[in-house]
């Protein structure tokens, strides 16, 4: 099964859903996209009862693509985003029913922290590196970061990764509730297959209504941050802050914020 550049692999009961965008797996509506009709598609595969959501390459998902924007820019066009909103499809995939667990084996960075968090466990190795780092580049942390990430490792903790935009190890994330199990690089993804085996061996209906009831304040949640994100997102977007820090990270320099 293929849904454009992710793919999906079973394994008995375990579907692996893989975005197949190495290296980086850089993040934009299309794939948002794809993830969420895999997802959407394997609700309806009774043979499905849990998922791992990885990916192909050496990062697990590097956030957007900054550098090509600036290239599209550059050109003295302006960047259109896509017509599609991407919190439409995230919305999509956080509507999802089945158990994920998500098998990080590189960076999750920015919009890719999101997409990690946004499942029901994480495996993750030391060479994993984890960041919200929207405060970095001058723009609003994203993704439903606001609710998912406090959920997962408590207000203090989420501040400081949102405030300061630092990039953590597996180690880290592992030992503030970020992640769930640490083991070696080459074998995150056969961990977390192991984890979706475990969970599937229980009655599925009775799996999935538990994880619908225990998801369900943080869905309503997520809907109505990211309405929020979207705006702070849009005017920040126009700001001089918001274009040095997007300059400053493609050209791998500190940038010089003005607060303008």
């Amino acid at each position: 099964m293929e849904f454009g550049d992710v793919g999906v692999e079973k394994q008995g009961p375990v579907a692996i859903v893989e975005m197949r965008r190495p290296p980086n797996n850089f993040l934009d509506v299309d794939l948002l996209a794809n993830v969420a009709s895999a997802l959407e598609a394997l609700d309806q595969d009774g043979e499905v009862r849990a998922l791992v959501l990885a990916a192909a390459g050496k990062h697990f998902c590097a956030g957007g693509n900054l550098k090509q924007r600036l290239e599209v820019e550059a050109t003295g066009a302006k960047f259109v985003p896509a017509k599609r909103h991407p919190y439409k499809e995230a919305r999509r995939l956080i509507a999802t029913r089945k158990p994920i667990i998500a098998a990080v084996q590189g960076g999750a960075i920015g919009a890719g922290l999101g997409l990690a968090v946004f499942p029901d466990f994480r495996v993750t190795c030391k060479e994993a590196r984890f960041s919200a780092n929207f405060n970095v580049i001058g723009f609003f942390p994203g993704f439903g970061l606001t609710v998912t990430l406090p959920r997962l490792i408590g207000q203090q903790q989420a501040r400081w990764l949102m405030y300061t935009g630092k990039r953590i190890t597996g180690e880290e994330a592992v030992r503030i509730g970020l992640a769930d199990r640490l083991v070696e690089q080459d074998q995150v993804r056969a961990v977390a297959v192991e984890m979706a085996l475990e969970i599937s061996k229980n009655a599925p209906l009775s799996v999935q209504a538990t994880r619908e009831v225990l998801n369900a304040q943080w869905i309503a949640d997520f809907r109505a941050a990211t309405e929020r994100e979207s705006f702070e997102q849009n005017w920040l977007r126009e700001t001089n802050d918001y274009k040095e820090g997007v300059q400053a990270s493609a050209e791998r320099r500190d940038p010089i914020f003005t607060g303008t």
